[in-house]
């Protein structure tokens, strides 16, 4: 697995993350002991960067990475979280220094830490990322060191070209798969032109690029995979990444003639994410060890070559732009 800095942060994270949500709730039912088994199998892999949020499971995942990194001892990750989503409603007036300090406080106590490595802004209402005062009092709670850094975690490519106007932001996460191709238009230009790190989440299009869901996969009540299937809960691109669902399993279908032999179509989607230089670690979730495993593997693929790149861009352009690259 390779390692790279991450973006101005003193950290140096592998190019493979774990994503924590799956470990806290939405997923349909994942126990503690498979979380914990899951997280443990990406630690052994190599991976360094787990990323999390205070409203995965009501600090479920954050509780989970807590106990799991203290039972291991040694070095530790960077442990990424996210403040934001506990507002009820979630409006751009919560996102206040007091409110926001207090979800930090939170974090501070379920992960069992000083200091929180990154907190992000979590998909907050893009109002927020015209307001400065938001920004200067995450400055102030840097500078009081319960938090080393702070970034954003956006729904569209423009917030996130908006949020790095703001020069303290060292990180965006963003949606970006072979089913969600616009943030490398013109977003990790700038990123990399600024040296703002680049997390890539729901790499697997919610498990379709796994290439193992069908018209006939049934969800749980508890899974956003069927709850949100029409943006009921949250933005309806965090799940299947906003694709309608038959046309994302055509586009399986069509994605499955590009995975080498000998390799899984969730290694090689996550390959293709990786093959794009200005992301920084890519965060696909696990429900047990492994899938964990499997994931990790995927970072000693073979580089895709420049043929296989230019069919999976014409494969978005005919059958998923229509359908998103607007949206998002």
């Amino acid at each position: 697995m390779r390692h790279h800095a991450f973006g101005r942060m003193p950290f140096t994270v592998s190019d493979i993350g774990f994503g924590a949500w799956q470990i806290g709730g939405a997923w349909g039912n994942v126990s503690e002991a498979d979380g914990r088994a899951a997280l443990n199998a990406a630690l052994d892999a190599g991976m360094t960067f787990i990323d999390t949020a205070d409203v995965y499971g009501d600090g479920r995942s954050e509780k989970i990475i807590a106990d799991v990194l203290k039972a291991r001892g040694g070095e530790r990750p960077m442990v990424a979280t996210k403040a934001g989503r506990r507002l009820a409603p979630h409006v751009a007036d919560g996102y206040t220094k007091t409110n926001l300090e207090a979800f930090i406080d939170r974090s501070l106590k379920n992960l069992a830490v000083d200091s929180l490595d990154l907190v992000q802004l979590h998909c907050p209402p893009t109002e927020v990322l015209y307001r400065q005062e938001v920004f200067a009092g995450l400055e102030e709670l840097q500078k009081a060191g319960k938090i080393k850094g702070y970034g954003v975690s956006v729904e569209k490519a423009e917030e996130a070209l908006k949020a790095i106007e703001f020069p303290g932001v060292v990180s965006i996460q963003i949606i970006y798969n072979i089913f969600r191709q616009r943030p490398a238009d013109l977003f990790f230009k700038e990123a990399k032109r600024k040296n703002v790190a680049v997390i890539a989440r729901v790499p697997l299009a919610s498990g379709l690029l796994s290439g193992k869901i069908t018209r006939e996969t049934a969800f749980a009540s508890d899974d956003h995979r069927n709850f949100n299937r029409n943006g009921e809960a949250f933005d309806v691109g965090e799940t299947f990444a906003g694709v309608p669902f038959e046309v994302g399993l055509q586009a399986v279908e069509e994605v499955r003639k590009l995975v080498p032999a000998g390799a899984s179509m969730a290694a090689f989607a996550l390959k293709w994410i990786l093959t794009n230089e200005a992301v920084t670690v890519v965060i696909p979730g696990a429900r047990n060890a492994e899938q964990a495993k499997a994931n990790a593997a995927a970072s000693d693929l073979a580089p895709l070559s420049a043929d296989v790149m230019a069919a999976a861009k014409d494969i978005y352009a005919r059958l998923i732009a229509p359908h998103v690259h607007h949206r998002w």
